[in-house]
Parts: structure tokens; sequence; C-alpha cells
């Protein structure tokens, strides 16, 4: 039998002595293979991420504003006598003709008005055709010394009196066939016409109400305001009296995909808004545009000129900087701080400064790099636009490829 073992003063018997010794051997092994899979692991592996060269194009600027559309004609239909609304010849939101009947007004007491306004020319007219045969009468007498003078300047000046009572009833005649015209309302221009704000039964006036409103379809006007220093910036497209282009989306739309020209600029700066009018015209024949709607629109601010680019997607942000990710001839990424321009035309974003034509930045997966550590870049060609054209998968088939059949 072993002797116990006395350790500061405490005896230690064989069994517990055989417990710690187990526990000690199991440390050291436990700290030995943590320092061999520190040993063994090396720098963290680099993470794989796309990138793309920055190009350089010909890039025209252009100036963005918000506008409002309107139409190029609108007439509000009132009636120009007073009445009875006898019927509505359109149906609520009908397109129609220049021309096209819309309401009728009860003619009948203008027809009879007419009637006798008729009646009365006619009794003008005899009574200016007895005065010139009591003229001609006078003027026998007149050379027979049978009449004075007197007597046949009075029947010259009642030939003229009644002369002029024919044009009276004329004038008269013409009004009234004009009031039976007025109680039939034609459409002034071709375009849509709202609802009928008064149906048949009841008294309109003259002027008012409003019966309904009518705008026309063919083009739209857009109208927007440019600041005085976008102004600067495209006023010499103007000179000549050139027509410079325009380009609009609506609200639900991407890019700029209808074209249009500036028909109106106003002839001052408006102080108060720091901006001047402008106006543009749009054909509208698929009816899509209506007066009212939101757009945007955009002017060239010159010609073009040669610019780096980089698609927008690349651009991080830090706080108040943008940034973007160039992957350096030693496959490190190095943090490059860039200033912007605008952007333009399939999402790809001018340089103004940080970065160069031709230099590798990183599109896809920006977020598992670190500023210094190394990538594994997978280098992607790009298209005319300078977009990145994006790599197929492994043993995928290329687009337009029929599966094969097993």
């Amino acid at each position: 039998m072993r002797p116990a073992v006395r350790i500061r003063g405490q005896v230690m018997t064989p069994g517990v002595r055989a417990l710690v010794l187990s526990f000690a051997l199991l440390a050291a092994a436990i700290l030995a293979g943590c320092g061999r899979s520190e040993a063994q692991g090396g720098p963290p592996m680099a993470p794989p991420v796309s990138a793309a060269p920055a190009v350089s194009r010909d890039v025209t600027l252009y100036d963005e504003f918000s506008g409002r559309l309107e139409a190029v004609e609108s007439v509000e239909l009132r009636s120009r006598v007073a009445g009875t609304l006898q019927s509505v010849h359109f149906r609520d939101g009908q397109e129609l003709q220049r021309g096209a009947p819309m309401f009728s007004i009860d003619a009948r007491p203008f027809t009879a008005e007419l009637a006798r306004l008729e009646a009365q020319l006619a009794s003008a007219r005899n009574a200016a055709a007895l005065a010139d045969t009591e003229v001609a009468r006078t003027r026998k007498l007149l050379e027979q010394k049978a009449v004075s003078q007197q007597e046949a300047d009075q029947a010259e000046a009642a030939a003229r009196n009644a002369a002029a009572a024919v044009k009276a009833a004329e004038a008269a005649v013409a009004a009234a066939r004009l009031n039976v015209e007025y109680t039939q309302i034609r459409a002034p221009i071709a375009g849509r016409a709202s609802r009928a704000n008064v149906t048949p039964g009841n008294l309109v006036g003259v002027g008012d109400p409003v019966l309904t409103t009518l705008v026309a379809q063919d083009k739209v006007h857009a109208w927007f305001d440019v600041s005085e220093q976008a102004w600067l910036r495209v006023r010499g497209q103007f000179k000549g009296g050139a027509a410079p282009k325009v380009e609009m989306a609506l609200a639900d739309e991407s890019g700029f995909p209808h074209a249009g020209s500036v028909d109106f600029v106003d002839n001052r700066l408006n102080p108060a808004t720091g901006a001047i009018r402008v106006r543009a015209l749009f054909d509208n024949k698929e009816r899509r545009f209506v007066p009212g709607l939101y757009a945007r629109l955009r002017l060239a601010g010159g010609s073009a000129s040669k610019a780096v680019l980089t698609p927008d997607r690349a651009i991080g942000t830090d706080q108040t900087k943008r940034y973007v990710f160039v992957v350096g001839a030693d496959k490190t990424a190095q943090f490059r701080e860039v200033q912007l321009g605008p952007l333009v035309g399939g999402g790809m974003r001018i340089i103004a400064g940080g970065l160069k034509a031709g230099e590798l930045v990183v599109v896809n997966g920006l977020q598992r790099v670190r500023p210094g550590a190394p990538v594994q870049a997978q280098v992607l060609a790009v298209d005319a636009q300078g977009q990145p054209v994006e790599a197929p998968p492994p043993g995928a088939a290329p687009a337009g490829s029929a599966p094969k059949k097993s």
C-alpha cells in the first residue's frame, strides 16, 4: 500500500492524486491542440467579389425638372342665350369632333321672335319702296314748279329714313337668327368632354352656369420652371429661335421615354422664384397624357463630353462620404473616396473625381470587403454603356438555347 502524500499540511490519498494528474494531462492536451490549430489556420481567406473597370465615354449632361401637364386647348361651354335646356347630345367623358352637337335649348321663343322681326323687316322694305316712289314723283313735280323745294327735300329725307329703318330691321333679324343658332351648342374644338353639369329641364342663363368643359387630346403642354443656374447652362440651345428637344416621364415611368420640344419661354425670370417659365409640346395620339398629371422633364445642358462612369450600385456611403473599393495590383481592396456627378441612363453614375478610367471597381460583394484586405476578384466585361455583364453560373445554358433532352 502506497503512502499518502502531504501537501501544505494536507494529506492527499492515492485516489485524489490520480484524479489531479488526469485533469493536468487533459488541460495540457487542450492547450497543445489550440496551438496547433492556430499554427495551421494562417490568415483568413480572401472573399470572392465581382469587379468591373470604370469606363470613359461621351456623356450628355441633363438638367431635370418637375412640371404639370396642361391641355393645349380647353373650353368652358356656356349658353349664349337664356332658356330651358332641352337635351344633351353626348355621353359624359365622350371624345367629340369639332362642330358636334352637345346641348339643345328650347328654340321656340327665339324662332317666334325671329318671325316677328322678319315681318318688321318686310314692312320696313315696303315703306322704303314707297318713300323712293314719293321721291321720284316729287322730283317731277319740282321740275314743273308744282311743289316747293322744301317738299322735295322732305321726301328725300323720308326715303333716307326708310332705308335706315330697313338696315335696322335687317340687323335685328340677323341677331335673332344668331339667337336661334345659339340654342344649338356645338363643340368649338375637337376634344374630350367632361360630365354635363346641367340636366334637361333646367333653366340656364346667359354665360351661367358652365354646362361642361372640353379639352383637346391630340397634344399636351408640359409647364415647368427652370432655375437661373440651369437656364444659364441651357440657354445656348434657344439661340436663333431653335426649339430644344425635351424628354419627359410620368410618375410611374422610369427613364424619359417621351420626346417633345420647347415651344414657349417666358420673356423674363420671376425674381420671386428665381426661375423662368418654360413650356414644352408633346404628341398625345395614344391618349397616355391627361391634363393635370405630374411629369418629370429633362433638358440637355450642352454638347456631349468625356466622363468617367461606374455602376451606381458600386458606390458606398460613409456618413457624408461616397466611396468605392478599387482592386489594386496586389489583389487588395483600396478604399477610394469619390466625388459624384449626375446619374445617367442605364444605372451609371458619373464620377467627377477620385477614380480613373480602367480601374477595377468592386460592383458585387461590397459588404464583404474591408479596406486593405485581399479579395478574390472576378473581372466582368462591360457593355457599350459601361454596365457590367454578369457571367452565367457554372453549367448554365447560354441565353436563348433550349435545354437538352435526357
